[in-house]
């Protein structure tokens, strides 16, 4: 050793030489203009790029947010009223937002308040179906795509049917719904809720179909139609297919396992041409 520092530019260096500065990209990244999963990330040495740590960072905040934001009931109410809908507020017997997370069977019962006053609005006739919109562990899905949903089934409503008051329930789980149709004596109920985030789809609401509706039911008896957000299944084919069910629940008298959902197959009308959704 002579004592001399030799200095060396990041330009004398070759990528194989700077080993972890060097960014490879994946040989499939066009894949990635067609889907919002997570693939095709590409690497830096054995690590990924900054900008997708970032990126997952950020994305794994959201899901946080959908789940602890609370739900601007007010907002929501405002929102649904000026489609034309009566609407109703009620609270599961989970307090807090704490609880609910903690204890799932208060999120399927009402607040002992919050039922009696359901059962004195209850209307002899009743209806025929029933939404009730919960806001379940994504308000963030229900801000965005309930509205939407919401006036989407209105307008593909069979004239022949009558829907009862928007219930806008808080800290709710899906069997919550089976005690909110049972005491507004509806023929079926739709719960619209906020689906388990994930890190590409903080904002995914599903529905949730039950014929009957009474405590005691189970997942089994429900349909479900998930993903619900424009980027999965647009509301307007949401609306379309709940519809589809609806009509094939009161046919057959039931919901469930026993419901198979074949409302995008194409069935031939007399005509011989092909229907979907019909």
């Amino acid at each position: 050793m002579n004592g001399k520092v030799v200095e060396l530019s990041p330009q004398a260096a070759s990528p194989k030489d700077r080993g972890a500065d060097s960014w490879t990209a994946d040989t499939w990244t066009d894949l990635r203009a067609h889907t919002a999963a997570r693939i095709a990330l590409g690497r830096v040495g054995a690590g990924l790029p900054t900008k997708e740590l970032l990126s997952f960072g950020l994305a794994h905040a959201q899901a946080r947010d959908a789940v602890h934001i609370q739900l601007d009931v007010a907002s929501l109410a405002g929102r649904v009223q000026a489609l034309g809908c009566e609407t109703l507020t009620v609270r599961s017997a989970a307090t807090d937002r704490a609880t609910y997370l903690l204890r799932p069977d208060l999120g399927r019962r009402l607040h002992s308040e919050d039922a009696q006053q359901l059962a004195a609005q209850a209307r002899p006739e009743g209806c025929d179906l029933l939404l009730v919109v919960g806001d379940g562990l994504s308000s963030l899905a229900v801000e965005r795509q309930a509205v939407p949903l919401i006036e989407a089934i209105r307008q593909l409503a069979p004239s022949d049917w009558t829907l009862g008051p928007v219930v806008i329930a808080t800290q709710a789980r899906v069997a919550l719904g089976d005690e909110v149709g049972a005491l507004l004596n509806a023929r079926m109920v739709a719960v619209l809720i906020g689906e388990r985030p994930g890190l590409s789809s903080p904002d995914s609401l599903g529905i949730y179909l039950t014929w009957a509706p009474r405590l005691g039911r189970n997942d089994a008896q429900r349909n479900c139609i998930s993903n619900v957000r424009p980027e999965g299944l647009p509301a307007g084919a949401a609306a379309a297919r709940l519809w589809w069910l609806c009509r094939e629940a009161r046919k057959l008298q039931l919901s469930g396992v026993d419901l198979k959902d074949r409302s995008d197959a194409l069935t031939l009308d007399t005509g011989g041409t092909a229907s979907v959704l019909s």
